[in-house]
């Protein structure tokens, strides 16, 4: 996709269009929410409910495994069943956990339902892309997956100032039940607006692939996990991380042996789909990272309070917020690569001074830098998505959103494990623990910088 002109009259986005992108959206801001509103209230929940927190931990990191699990499903059940449906059923199932969450009165149950959560949350977001990729097509995908931004990028930014907003005023079931109006809201104007679905014929479940690559993923995710808590690499760590590894290899290899594979591995050998899914990655690395890095910043760093972490770190996620729609609209004009670029230099030039000088620098160079790095997240993440996406045929793009997404989620888990463990293992010195952390995240700006050239050399080559 190279359009060098404004958008013309065939390519603007009529009035029902934008009500279904916002529908989505709803969707995908309850689920990406979810992923980090809780982190703040473990401790609250731990000391109400009587329990230990190597044990409500697996409140989150269950949540993780189960998103883990069901995401590589979603392309082949939006094709099955349609796109529509799914999304339906999906954010009704994570509705319904969401109040089981909120009225749970045990760890076990309250574990119990955020797996539930987790399996509908993997299914929830790349059934809603494809949904609108399907409804906008190439030349106007940017502007909706700009908007879809808004929910994807801004929504874990923002959720540990409404956790401590809700701790500060609530008790830890609101963390919970604000997902109730938002999924009841979503479901009743999804069913108005969003488009019939056909389903397709995708040939039988590949159970093998199935098995490989969930079991996998889930693994990959718990090991980095359990590296990121524990600070340092032990014997379970690597045997967990070694299981996923040939789970992992065991998906490639029987997926190369079927005539119907869960995810087609072929569309790799398209560079535009190649180069969208490394920046995919990359971008995952950053968000999840800087997620980790910045709210620990400013409750070690600066001794602040959640709640005052939380409003520190406004500017990030609204700087994420207002750019990424303009992001999406600068993709449809001038296509994936300026905006790719400009969002790794971006990205560098934010994470730089940090990593130079973490704890000196004065709070409104740190909010500027801040604003300007929430504003690099979109510059870099929206066109990964739209390159991939839109290198593929119209019949692969189910396929290739859950790879990316994947894809996402692997860099996520490994960018946040390895910011947590620069910091953990460095506590004692606080200053050298900022500074390996946001060097961590300077190098991974580098890295999305390299995929953004990828992004640039395959819309050359119309690719």
């Amino acid at each position: 996709m190279t359009p060098t002109t404004a958008p013309t009259a065939s390519d603007r986005i009529d009035r029902a269009t934008w009500k279904l992108c916002w529908v989505v959206v709803l969707g995908a801001f309850a689920s990406g929410l979810d992923a980090s509103i809780v982190n703040i209230g473990l401790d609250s929940i731990t000391t109400r409910m009587g329990s230990t927190l190597s044990t409500t931990q697996w409140i989150v990191s269950g949540y993780l495994l189960a998103l883990a699990v069901s995401l590589p499903m979603a392309g082949w059940l939006g094709r099955r069943y349609g796109a529509s449906p799914v999304w339906l059923t999906a954010l009704g199932f994570f509705t319904a956990a969401s109040l089981a969450c909120a009225v749970a009165s045990t760890p076990e149950g309250l574990i119990t339902a955020r797996i539930a959560q987790g399996l509908a949350g993997g299914v929830l977001i790349p059934t809603g892309q494809a949904i609108l990729g399907a409804a906008v097509g190439p030349h106007r995908l940017g502007r909706v997956m700009g908007v879809l931004g808004i929910a994807v990028s801004a929504a874990p930014a923002v959720g540990p100032l409404i956790g401590g907003l809700i701790l500060h005023s609530l008790s830890w079931p609101w963390l919970f039940a604000i997902n109730i109006p938002i999924g009841v809201a979503g479901i009743v104007l999804g069913r108005r607006v969003l488009p019939r679905t056909r389903p397709s014929d995708p040939g039988p479940l590949h159970w093998a692939g199935l098995a490989t690559i969930s079991s996998g993923l889930a693994l990959l995710v718990l090991a980095t996990t359990r590296w990121g808590e524990e600070g340092r690499i032990d014997p379970t760590t690597v045997a967990v991380g070694v299981g996923a590894t040939l789970a992992i290899a065991a998906f490639v290899v029987t997926t190369r042996q079927t005539s119907h594979p869960l995810l087609d591995l072929r569309l790799y050998r398209i560079p535009g789909f190649r180069a969208g899914s490394i920046a995919a990655a990359f971008s995952g690395a950053l968000v999840f990272g800087s997620g980790v890095v910045h709210a620990l910043y400013f409750q070690l760093g600066h001794a602040q309070d959640p709640l005052q972490a939380g409003i520190s770190l406004v500017g990030v996620a609204a700087a994420t917020a207002v750019t990424a729609p303009l992001v999406g609209r600068w993709i449809d004009v001038r296509g994936p690569a300026p905006a790719a670029i400009a969002g790794g230099l971006l990205a560098v030039a934010t994470t730089l001074p940090l990593a130079l000088d973490p704890l000196g620098l004065p709070t409104w160079v740190v909010q500027l830098t801040l604003v300007a790095y929430g504003a690099s997240v979109s510059l870099v993440a929206i066109p990964a998505g739209v390159t991939a996406y839109t290198a593929v045929s119209s019949r692969d793009l189910s396929d290739a959103i859950t790879q990316v997404n994947i894809l996402q989620r692997i860099g996520g888990s490994l960018g946040g494990a390895v910011c947590a463990v620069l910091i953990a293992s460095h506590t004692g010195d606080l200053p050298t623990a900022f500074r390996l952390a946001f060097c961590a995240l300077t190098v991974g700006a580098g890295g999305s910088l390299c995929a953004a050239t990828m992004i640039a050399t395959s819309t050359r080559k119309g690719g």
